[in-house]
């Protein structure tokens, strides 16, 4: 307020008269107009203290208060109230807007917010001095306890319960030497956050930081490793510990995850995920390190294990298990897709950055790792909440291990090489940038990666009841025929050319009928189930590493991409085999030549063959083919005459489905055609029955499963 610093304290304050404004035509106004730009100021500087929130509180009661008076003021001409009333109106959304930048505040504009006591004194403070009478100070009442500032439902699974009782004094981590205290010298004074984020925004060289050469390419379990991964464990084990992993999609940024916790036994390790890719994170610990059980939360988190060594979470789900997960004592966490966090104020990344906090209290030097395939040339204060995540920097400046390395460069933000320097320091820390173009002789040409997703939600379960039931028909159609059979009783194990009749049967009558549970429909259902998350991670590519090819086999999946792609801002082209020509040739010209132009949404069945896409080197399987040759079709769209990238194909599977059987058996067919090309006589299947091969393979393991 105006007159803050001649205020006194409230026992002399009652004792000394104040001299009260008379009420005039301005009134409160000119108060709140005040009051509500330092809230707006504090707000869009990221400093939201708990004043500034009593502040903006306050301000609602007072503007609601006021408005209420002006609309019962009948005295008043109709001028004067439609200008008061104008007056509000425009403070009410200065505040809307500061709510939006901060959502905390919204709970504050609520009917029945709590006014605490403080609040209470400064609606007083701010009447008096508008020259308003205000209501006598109420007695001190002891104050509340500190509450947190998320609202959302917390839990603790019943296995974390267990897991706590049976070790009750979890102790802090202080092996490793303390990080020592630097107090800034030379640099004392100086405002370091803006010239460290300028040194990237204009520098040209790549972001790297320089690894040591790997004495072995193998890890424990006898995996192969590319070089570039093993050069990133190798510093792991020579005692690095903070890492922005920036390699380009397709550089396996998760296995060298999952292997750097395990050179720095960093476990418990947690790892922070996009819900599409919590399920290949804990397919690829199986794979890398077998040895160590990982865990999923799903929902409230009922299934967990909680012993496991490796507890992946989704950032949308995070909110309600963040109090049990600062307290379990990790030595280790991953944030993957770390980009999602880059609005400090959004509540995903004020939950990351508090379990970062709770790890480096309790543990010193934990192993931290960023992944992100974003290049850090661009938008780079983006970066500040990963920094932050990393314990590089803090709200206001650099941490000791980032202000020794500036001090020591003996520069200032005066001096013309403090930027290079700066930007050096930082990459030290452990910017590791990699490309595919880098690392192509590690790199197969092109490869197929699976990336395996949950579907858990309602439709996931009526596409697992489906299956079942289909399963639960084939399995009584054949223990019919073998009932009928005269010598039924002779049959031992099961009748695997039964199978493949019953199979055969089956498929026909699907065929015939384009309703009712068949293996056609099925199918189709989890193609629709799986395209949201399907088209996700195509987002998420295109923002990454730029342009993305996105197959599909049916409308719907296709539609549902193109919706989404819509709604987040990200243009695309449609090419489709309803397109006349020249349509088809215009968006093919679009994505190739022009670079806003970041994906093409291509129709499986028409776009897989004839088409010079080479300007991508990513390609997003949304739906499964029915041959192998389908399937490589789409991906020669990319990996063609021309092509200078290594290519990856991601085909998007749906985990406990019979997604998991088709893509097996494409891969068994894609080997059998390959020895055939070198001189095998081995007769190929036809590839029109892969159907068949499907069924054959889910009436099998249901008669595996099922006890005779």
């Amino acid at each position: 307020m105006a007159r803050r610093g001649q205020r006194q304290s409230g026992a002399t304050r009652s004792a000394t008269p104040r001299r009260r404004r008379v009420r005039d035509a301005e009134g409160i106004m000119p108060v709140l107009a005040r009051a509500v730009r330092e809230v707006e100021g504090a707000v869009q500087r990221g400093t939201v203290q708990p004043s500034v929130r009593t502040k903006f509180q306050v301000i609602a009661l007072l503007v609601r208060e006021e408005r209420a008076r002006v609309n019962a003021d009948q005295s008043a001409a109709e001028a004067d109230r439609t200008k008061q009333l104008r007056r509000l109106d425009g403070i009410a959304t200065i505040l809307a807007k500061t709510a939006a930048r901060d959502t905390s505040l919204l709970a504050l504009l609520a009917e029945d917010a709590t006014v605490s006591p403080a609040a209470a004194a400064l609606k007083r403070e701010m009447m008096l001095d508008a020259g308003l009478e205000a209501p006598a100070e109420e007695p001190k009442r002891p104050a509340p306890a500190p509450t947190t500032n998320s609202t959302a439902r917390q839990v603790v699974p019943q296995s974390v319960v267990q897991r706590q009782l049976a070790n009750p004094f979890l102790a802090p981590d202080f092996s490793s030497p303390a990080p020592k205290q630097v107090r800034p010298q030379r640099l004392a004074g100086w405002e370091l956050l803006g010239p460290l984020f300028k040194s990237f925004e204009y520098a040209t060289a790549s972001a790297s930081k320089s690894l040591p050469e790997p004495t072995s390419l193998r890890t424990a379990n006898s995996q192969e490793l590319m070089r570039h991964q093993a050069r990133l464990i190798a510093a792991v084990t020579g005692g690095h510990r903070t890492f922005l992993l920036a390699d380009e999609p397709g550089l396996g940024k998760t296995a060298q995850a999952l292997l750097a916790a395990q050179a720095a036994n960093a476990y418990p390790l947690l790892a922070v995920v996009p819900n599409v890719v919590k399920t290949n994170w804990a397919r690829e610990a199986g794979l890398w390190t077998p040895r160590r059980k990982p865990t999923v939360i799903q929902g409230d988190g009922d299934t967990i294990d909680g012993f496991a060594d490796i507890v992946i979470v989704n950032y949308e789900v995070l909110d309600r298990h963040v109090g049990w997960l600062g307290d379990l004592g990790f030595r280790g966490m991953v944030v993957d897709e770390a980009h999602f966090i880059k609005n400090k104020k959004s509540q995903r990344s004020q939950n990351v950055l508090h379990l970062s906090d709770r790890i480096r209290s309790r543990t010193n030097r934990p192993l931290l790792m960023a992944l992100t395939g974003t290049p850090l040339i661009n938008d780079i204060e983006d970066f500040a909440a990963i920094w932050q995540f990393l314990g590089w920097i803090d709200d206001k400046s650099p941490r000791a291990e980032l202000t020794e390395k500036l001090e020591q460069s003996g520069l200032t933000p005066a001096d013309p090489g403090f930027y290079a320097a700066a930007r050096a320091s930082v990459i030290d820390l452990g910017i590791v940038r990699r490309r595919k173009v880098d690392v192509a002789a590690d790199i197969p040409a092109r490869r197929v990666a699976d990336l395996p997703v949950e579907l858990d939600d309602a439709a996931g379960r009526s596409i697992r009841a489906a299956e079942r039931e289909l399963a639960d028909r084939l399995v009584a159609r054949y223990h019919a025929v073998l009932a009928a059979r005269d010598n039924a009783d002779e049959t031992d194990g099961i009748d695997h050319d039964l199978v493949r009749r019953v199979a055969e049967w089956e498929r026909a009558e699907s065929a015939k009928s384009k309703s009712g549970d068949n293996i056609f429909n099925l199918v189709r259902r989890i193609g629709a189930a799986k395209a949201g998350m399907a088209a996700d991670y195509a987002a998420q590519l295109a923002h990454n590493v730029g342009k993305v090819v996105f197959f599909a086999r049916h409308i719907e999946v296709l539609d549902a991409a193109e919706n989404l792609f819509a709604e987040r801002g990200i243009q695309f082209s449609s090419i489709r085999g309803d397109q006349s020509r020249t349509t088809r040739q215009k968006n093919i010209d679009a994505f190739v030549n022009d670079p806003e132009v970041s994906i093409a949404v291509c129709s499986l069945l028409t776009a897989g063959v004839g088409l010079n896409l080479q300007v991508a080197s990513n390609v997003v399987l949304a739906e499964l083919s029915w041959t192998n040759a389908e399937q490589e079709q789409a991906i020669d769209r990319v990996h063609r005459i021309g092509q200078s990238d290594p290519v990856t194909a991601w085909r998007i599977i749906a985990a406990q489905t019979i997604d998991t059987r088709i893509a097996d058996l494409i891969d068994s067919k894609a080997g059998l055609a390959a020895r055939a090309l070198d001189g095998s006589d081995e007769e190929l299947t036809s590839s029109a029955d892969f159907q068949l091969e499907a069924l054959t393979a889910l009436l099998t393991k249901a008669l595996t499963e099922t006890p005779s």
